[in-house]
Parts: C-alpha cells; sequence; structure tokens
C-alpha cells in the first residue's frame, strides 16, 4: 500500500506540472474579446404592472414603447431583462424597494457586456408629492436624495413629551441632534447640482397632462396654493424609504429629516422607494470606475399626495391608494416619460459634445 500511495503521488505531481502548459496550448481559431457594448443613457425604472408593452402600463412601459427598446438582453444577476435601442440607450426595470434597486443596478454596473463608463443614468418614476410644494402631474428633479430609513425609531406611543417624532438620527440620543455627522454614509445624497439645472433648464417649460379628475383633486387641497396649480417642472429634494408612509405627521417629519441633513438647504418635495439604493449601487460602481455619479438624474411626478386632504383621515387617503386610485396615475407615467425622454434625446442628439463634457445651465 504504501508503494502505490508514493507511485500515485509521483503521477499526480507530473501531472500537475504539466497540466498548466497543457492547456495553455489549446487554440480557438478566430477567437478574440468581444467589445462592450457602448451606451449612452441608462433609463431606470422601478416597477411594471404587467408586460413591458401592450397592457396598461407602469413605469416601464411607456419608455420601452416611445424609445423604441427592441433588443432585449437577458440579465440573470438582476430583476429583469434589460433593453437597448439603436441610439445606445439602454432600459432597466429594477424591482420595488431599495435593495431591488441596488441589486439589479450593481447587477448591470458589473456585467462586462456594457459599457458604462460615459453613461447618463436617468432614474424615472413616480412617487407622493407634499402638497405645500408641487400638484397632482408636476415633475420634480431631485438636487438630493435623502434616507428615511438609516436610524433609530421608538413608536410614537412611547416617545417622550417633548420630541416631535420617533424618527432619530443613527448614532444620536433624540430627534435631529446636532451636530449632523460630518462623514455620512448613505443618510444623502448630492446630485450634480449643474447637471441637474441644466436638466431643469431644459425641461421647465414642458407641457403636462391635466384632467378634471386630477383638477378635482386638486381643489381638495385648500390652503395649499402650490398643490391646486395645473402640473408644473421643478427642482426639490425627494426620499427614498422602504416604507410606504402617508400622513400630514409623517409629511412633517419628511421635511425635518430632509432639512437635517441639508444643513436647512433642502426642501423635500416627493417620496419614493428606491432611489437611495441605485444611489448606492452606482456611488461603488463610481469607486471602481465603472459608473460616473455626475452624469446621475433623478426624475420623481406626482401620482398622488404624500398626506390627507383637508377634512380627511390619513387612513381615509392611505385605503384609497391601497386600491390603485392613484389621483394622477396615468398622467404621472406620462410625464416621467415625456420630461426625462427630452433629456435623453438631447444627450443621444449631441453626444459628440455630451460624451467627454457633461453639460450645464448655461448651454
Amino acid at each position: 500500500m504504501v508503494e502505490f500511495l508514493k507511485s500515485l503521488y509521483r503521477a499526480l505531481v507530473i501531472f500537475g506540472v504539466c497540466a498548466t502548459p497543457l492547456f495553455a496550448q489549446i487554440h480557438v481559431p478566430n477567437s478574440s474579446p468581444v467589445a462592450p457594448i457602448p451606451v449612452k443613457v441608462v433609463v431606470l425604472a422601478m416597477f411594471e404592472a404587467g408586460e413591458d408593452t401592450g397592457d396598461i402600463p407602469g413605469e416601464y412601459q411607456l419608455w420601452v414603447e416611445r424609445e423604441h427598446l427592441d433588443q432585449v438582453l437577458p440579465l440573470p444577476a438582476g430583476y429583469h431583462h434589460v433593453r437597448m435601442n439603436k441610439d445606445g440607450v439602454l432600459g432597466m426595470l429594477t424591482g420595488v424597494a431599495t435593495a431591488k434597486a441596488a441589486a439589479s443596478v450593481m447587477a448591470l454596473g458589473l456585467d462586462p457586456r456594457f459599457d458604462l463608463t460615459k453613461a447618463y443614468w436617468v432614474i424615472a418614476g413616480i412617487g407622493g408629492g407634499d402638497p405645500a410644494d408641487v400638484s397632482l402631474g408636476s415633475a420634480v428633479w431631485a438636487s438630493h436624495v435623502i434616507d428615511g430609513d438609516i436610524g433609530y425609531e421608538i413608536d410614537t406611543r412611547e416617545i417622550p413629551a417633548d420630541w416631535p417624532t420617533g424618527f432619530v438620527p443613527l448614532r444620536k440620543s433624540k430627534p435631529y441632534e446636532q451636530p449632523v455627522k460630518p462623514q455620512l454614509d448613505g443618510e444623502m445624497y448630492t446630485l450634480n447640482p449643474d447637471l441637474v439645472a441644466w436638466a431643469f433648464q431644459l425641461t421647465k417649460n414642458t407641457h403636462l397632462a391635466d384632467t378634471d379628475e386630477m383638477r378635482s383633486h386638486r381643489a381638495r387641497y385648500t390652503g395649499f396654493p402650490n398643490a391646486v396649480k395645473p402640473p408644473f417642472v421643478t427642482v426639490g429634494d425627494t426620499m427614498s424609504s422602504g416604507t410606504f408612509w402617508h400622513g400630514s405627521k409623517m409629511d412633517e417629519w419628511a421635511n425635518e429629516w430632509t432639512r437635517y441633513y441639508t444643513g436647512g438647504q433642502g426642501n423635500f418635495m416627493i417620496a419614493a422607494m428606491e432611489d437611495t439604493g441605485t444611489l448606492q449601487a452606482l456611488t461603488f460602481l463610481n469607486q471602481a470606475g465603472r459608473a460616473d455619479l455626475n452624469r446621475v438624474l433623478v426624475l420623481r411626478t406626482v401620482s398622488n399626495y404624500d398626506r390627507e386632504a383637508p377634512g380627511t383621515t390619513p387612513a381615509e387617503s392611505l385605503e384609497s391608494m391601497v386600491h390603485g386610485k392613484f389621483a394622477a396615475y396615468l398622467e404621472s407615467l406620462e410625464a416621467a416619460e415625456t420630461v426625462g425622454d427630452k433629456v435623453v434625446r438631447d444627450i443621444v442628439k449631441h453626444w459628440a459634445d455630451r460624451e467627454d463634457k457633461i453639460p450645464h445651465a448655461s448651454q
């Protein structure tokens, strides 16, 4: 047995020494590295109601149909396959909430088939708007995206009497405790102000859909001058949270939470669920040299208000939305694609300049 084991060992050593050069000599005729696909714009939508085309739309369908995203490319590590058109525009459906968005964007960003180093990212979806700032069907380009999940929480029935909320910033002991952490870690993302200003300038006069139903719903928000206006395009701050919160007290918290993290400079206007997950993934991809954070835009359009109308309760208001009765559902989807596509089309049309030079408001 000992001699057998010695012989076996000698054979394995010989095989091991020879294995590498033997395999190294294998040659596949006409093989060469495949160049990655250069992407000019990535459009990110978060949910779809059914199929990509041909039925009741979610955030993705209008982009697929109008941008002619006809080439389907599988993305096994992501939530959904991706689509491209002949102009270098790539469309992606991330899935709902921060975790799916982060994972899907990372899967795309690390996929060697795509060159995203010069790509612009347009995150376009719907959300609940603050009636103090926006009206139904309006569109908000984000200056900052605030995370509504990172922190501590005490049930509102048990908070100290002098606390305005049960939400406490991470590593603080009471709400809005100063100073704000000098190094934030996902609590807030600041988008390229020059690019945001350019996108707003380009789209600020866009005509947005309005309906009798929207006008009737807006009229209920007496005491909110911006809420009763026809839909418009503006710039403000968004909050991203895995919890679909609702009501005037939560709206007050979102405004104060935004002011806290922006040093009093920000103004919360609209809530969403995925954007901090997407931006966290893009931050890591930027660090890896696979994406450019300076080329990221977030556009959210108002499908509903984030709080109840005067004279009603948050529970009554939420009940109507749970059953899919967003007052401006289709119109907000339309606004997201209409406003966002002005940016996409400009980038594609002027790619000779946009590829290496990020636009700003004076252009």
